[in-house]
């Protein structure tokens, strides 16, 4: 199987030839999505096995509207929302005002790699994390998350503002940048 039009055309009349083709075109790009939202190596690996069976599932739904990967990242994201919202793990925070979000820091020389920054994403608490991922990854409104996480835009702000401090002092603490200012929770 070559085209993306054969392969697509494969799994929808389920053969297991054109789903392993689509397996390993996309398999890496939605692990990677899959860490993003996972605490740990056991959750990605859930949201990953996941996400597959319900690209499968609703390969029918794609109507070639846009790129192939694009939905089929909305649909791992999706799944790692689901999974999520099903462990009821996603602690409601206080609401904190829009100046939180205001951060003064220095420039550095160093560099932060993507798998450090991405480290120190996976260590936030899952509700920031989820939060971050949607707003900076993702690139959804407050507005947006509020309706996708079922809670207010304030709070999606405040868990932004939170989680971004969090990321701040990670990064201060291993040497990426220097502060000039940090306003305290």
């Amino acid at each position: 199987m070559n085209s993306i039009d054969e392969i697509l055309k494969g799994c929808r009349k389920g053969k297991r030839g054109a789903q392993k083709a689509l397996y390993d075109m996309y398999s890496d790009d939605m692990y990677a999505v899959c860490c993003y939202y996972a605490g740990n190596r056991n959750e990605a690996d859930d949201i990953f096995q996941d996400g597959f069976i319900r690209i499968f599932e609703k390969i029918n739904q794609y109507k070639g509207d846009g790129p192939l990967g694009a939905w089929m990242r909305r649909v791992f994201v999706n799944c790692a929302l689901e999974k999520f919202r099903k462990e009821s793990r996603m602690t409601l925070y206080p609401e904190v005002n829009d100046r939180m979000l205001e951060q003064e820091f220095e420039e550095t020389d160093a560099i932060v790699n993507e798998k450090a920054l991405m480290g120190f994403v996976a260590e936030l608490p899952p509700r920031y994390r989820m939060v971050f991922n949607l707003y900076a990854i993702e690139g959804y409104s407050h507005q947006e998350i509020s309706g996708i996480m079922e809670i207010s835009e304030g709070t999606s702000k405040s868990n932004l503002a939170r989680a971004r401090k969090i990321l701040q002092r990670k990064l201060i603490k291993n040497g990426f940048i220097r502060h000039k200012k940090v306003s305290s929770l």
